[in-house]
């Protein structure tokens, strides 16, 4: 459910924030006072197109932020947000934030991350549905009519089995496909494969071979210096004349007066014979150092032919070692399909077949069920567009089904396409929902639909705007009872001008609009029990005893 609503800065709006309740929620007001930008921040949040011109005057940008209780959403949206890098909703709170500036630039977050305006709009699709005189009705789809379809005929099953075979076919032609190809292209392919796998096996690469070599190579260069370096430290240390142990055995001299002189010196001598042995040691390691180092010209430039031999693979196949012997590998593979290419063609045909034998009987399954279910749907529909005011409406789904396409994609939701058709008066042929003229007529054929689905449907927030269009009376409260009736289920949110469609909600919100430092503002406010019968009495036409009466009856 959507629990609460931000708008900063949108038409008449400088700062309002909306706390919703569970269940129908009404909100109701004076022509103009702004409960159409309530629907349109709604909009802009869930990934609507945005109008530059709707920031209020003296604003730069406006933004949009809505946080919605998702702990019992069906939709999978854990894997939706995690497929498109986005932040877990965690304690089942999931946050939308829209901004726009008058210069253009569009920013979306979800939980926090930067997303694009598509994944925001799909978001939107998942999570509330409008109806009214506005986009975003989902029931206007032939794709989402299906799924309602088959929601209410509890097909999802047998959908899903078929979907499955779908997806499995599908990964069989992608497969056959990369097999099949014209003979030239089919020889150039198996070349360059064999040239590839053969020149990489030939090269014998080993795992970490690349900095051994360079090591080796490094030393291999540079061997007449090393040594060179060796044995002028050699000299240093006890060849030359001054060298330091000459100088060493000097002071050892002179620290043995200095203990026979006085014996408390002794230490001295003793820390003198440790450093005299220290550099024994790094003389006799020096030493032993120098006599592996060898000047190998032959060993050198076998070591750059081999080291060029890497590189140039590795421009080739891959920036590491690693990389190369994975690209041969993978190109050994490859050989051995495609070298095995009519056997596996022939496998892949026989897998095809079956799948699509399948596929044929699963789908002309759901075809039939569906035929079953679509008289339920019908007159389960016309009984609530009768309570709605459409006495003799007539409500009917056109089912068409194809066949199994001999090539391209077989469409996930079976052979099927379907379209929800609807004659409002007695003597009119049933039209396409979607081509409906009148905003009322579809918000209350949405409405019955909604109720007629309303514990199938996966949508957890539905908005009304506009559904008392045309309506009066009886049919008033009968909309108004729908309204409970679908709130049972899911959270409603309804825009309305009839006191009888605004009594049977759950909270009931008043937008209005005042003057502060001298400009427009609209503000909301949830009205408690009083404050309602006030609206009620204003939207019956005043504050007399009557409308005030009136209004506690309908409260009643």
């Amino acid at each position: 459910m959507l629990t609460t609503l931000r708008i900063k800065n949108l038409a008449l709006v400088s700062d309002l924030t909306l706390e919703l309740r569970p269940g129908y929620n009404a909100i109701t007001g004076e022509t103009g006072a702004g409960k159409s930008v309530i629907i349109g921040g709604l909009n802009l949040v869930l990934g609507q197109r945005a109008d530059r011109t709707l920031i209020r005057s003296g604003a730069d940008a406006c933004s949009v932020e809505a946080v919605l209780d998702v702990s019992k959403l069906r939709f999978p949206l854990t894997a939706f947000l995690e497929e498109n890098g986005l932040e877990p909703a965690e304690g089942g709170q999931l946050m939308l934030k829209r901004t726009f500036t008058a210069a253009g630039t569009n920013r979306q977050f979800v939980n926090g991350s930067p997303t694009t305006l598509g994944v925001l709009a799909q978001l939107g699709e998942a999570l509330v549905d409008m109806h009214g005189p506005h986009d975003h009705q989902s029931l206007l789809h032939p794709s989402r009519q299906l799924e309602i379809l088959d929601a209410f005929g509890a097909l999802g099953p047998l959908r899903g089995e078929f979907s499955a075979l779908v997806s499995k076919l599908a990964a069989v032609e992608a497969e056959k496909a990369s097999l099949i190809v014209d003979e030239k292209t089919y020889a150039q392919q198996v070349d360059l494969l064999r040239f590839q796998a053969t020149e990489i096996q030939g090269a014998r690469l080993q795992p970490g071979e690349e900095e051994a070599l360079t090591e080796e190579h490094n030393r291999a260069g540079n061997a007449a210096k090393i040594l060179q370096l060796c044995q002028t430290g050699l000299g240093l240390i006890d060849e030359d004349e001054a060298s330091i142990m000459t100088q060493v055995g000097a002071v050892g001299r002179q620290l043995q007066e200095l203990k026979r002189i006085d014996p408390a010196a002794g230490c001295i001598l003793s820390l003198h014979e440790q450093a005299v042995q220290a550099i024994r040691d790094v003389q006799s390691d020096l030493r032993g150092y120098a006599d592996g180092v060898q000047v190998d010209p032959e060993r050198l430039q076998a070591l750059e032919e081999r080291l060029n031999l890497v590189h140039n693979l590795k421009r080739k196949y891959g920036s590491t070692v690693d990389d190369i012997i994975a690209f041969g590998d993978e190109a050994r593979a490859k050989l051995d399909q495609l070298e095995q290419r009519d056997a596996l063609v022939a496998k892949l045909n026989s897998e095809r077949k079956k799948l699509r034998d399948e596929l044929a009987r699963l789908g002309g399954k759901l075809t039939a069920e569906r035929k079953k279910v679509i008289p339920k749907l019908a007159k389960a529909a016309v009984a609530e567009l009768q309570d709605l005011g459409f006495k003799q409406s007539h409500f009917d789904v056109a089912l068409t089904s194809a066949g199994l396409p001999d090539t391209g994609s077989v469409p996930a939701s079976g052979l099927d396409s379907i379209d929800f058709q609807f004659a409002p008066n007695p003597g009119e042929p049933p039209r396409p929902l979607r081509a409906i003229a009148s905003s009322g007529e579809m918000a209350r054929v949405m409405l019955a639909l909604k109720t007629v689905l309303a514990a199938e449907d996966s949508i957890p927030v539905l908005v009304f705007d506009e559904v008392d269009a045309n309506v009066g009376g009886e049919t008033a409260s009968v909309v108004g009872q729908k309204m409970r009736q679908i709130a049972a289920q899911r959270q409603v949110l309804c825009i309305t001008h009839l006191p009888a469609v605004a009594a049977s909600a759950d909270a009931h919100y008043v937008v209005s609009k005042s003057v502060k430092e001298g400009r427009t503002i609209s503000e909301i406010t949830l009205l408690d029990a009083k404050e309602r019968v006030t609206e009620l009495a204003r939207m019956l036409g005043g504050q007399s005893d009557a409308a005030r009466k009136h209004a506690q009856a309908l409260l009643g």
